[in-house]
């Protein structure tokens, strides 16, 4: 049964009907239109979905919509600000760190919620933090460059 859910995303509150146990992902892409969170595996295991929900990375196939009403959700659509490209959305561009680009949201995303809690990750640290986020086409070492460029950004000119 349908209920009505309000969700903080992207710095704007939504109304929205739906079963309380139905994925976020279904919400953000189908009611919303936010459709830069992709639908890979369904599972948790890829990352094609990640969201950040209280500032964390988390993969919103598996999220309830309920367990996600009272935290603010960022999309990759809420990373632009003012015209303004995140330093790591900037980076993916400049280092050409997507190929297919079908996980790029999703590694974005991710390296935005480890540049949150660590500022200067290490090489290992990135591996480590990104091994949920799965890229076909091959280009790991041009996002792992595309982190540490995003990182030298931020604590240069901040955001």
């Amino acid at each position: 049964m349908a209920k009505r859910i309000e969700l903080d995303i992207n710095g704007k509150r939504y109304p929205v009907d739906y079963p309380a146990d139905t994925a976020l992902l279904y919400v953000l892409r189908d009611e919303l239109g936010l459709t830069g969170s992709k639908y890979g595996c369904g599972e948790g295991q890829c990352g094609a979905c990640t969201v950040l929900i209280g500032g964390a990375p988390r993969r919103s196939c598996q999220i309830p919509v309920s367990a996600a009403a009272a935290k603010p959700i960022t999309t990759i659509e809420g990373l632009e600000k003012d015209g303004r490209l995140n330093p790591v959305q900037q980076a993916f561009l400049d280092a050409g760190a997507f190929q297919c680009a079908y996980c790029t949201s999703g590694m974005i995303i991710s390296s935005v919620g480890l540049l949150q809690t660590n500022p200067n990750p290490s090489r290992a640290e990135i591996v480590q933090f990104l091994q949920g986020n799965v890229c076909r086409c091959g280009t790991h070492p041009r996002i792992i460059d595309a982190v540490q460029q995003a990182a030298k950004m931020i604590e240069e000119h901040g955001r």
